[in-house]
C-alpha cells in the first residue's frame, strides 16, 4: 500500500471500529497523521455536517464509513 493520506482511509475505517466514540476516533486520527505525515493534521468523524476548509494540495481525505459516518483529514499549516 502506498505511503500516502489517500492510504490512510483504510486504517481510518479500522480505528472507527476499535474507538465508536467519534471523539476519541477523531484524537486518534489526528495523532496518527501528525505522527507519520507531520503536524497540522485536522480531522473531522460524525454524521450530518458541512465543511469548508483551507488545505494544502493533495493533503485532503473525505471518505463515508457505516453508512452516515463522516470523516474529513486536511491538512493546513
Amino acid at each position: 500500500m502506498e505511503d500516502t493520506p489517500k492510504a490512510e482511509g483504510e486504517a481510518d475505517k479500522k480505528i472507527v471500529h476499535v474507538y465508536p466514540l467519534v471523539k476519541v476516533a477523531a484524537k486518534t486520527i489526528k495523532e496518527l497523521m501528525d505522527k507519520k505525515f507531520g503536524t497540522f493534521w485536522h480531522v473531522v468523524v460524525g454524521e450530518g455536517f458541512g465543511y469548508e476548509v483551507s488545505y494544502e494540495t493533495k493533503n485532503i481525505l473525505y471518505l463515508f464509513f457505516g453508512g452516515n459516518l463522516a470523516i474529513v483529514l486536511w491538512k493546513c499549516s
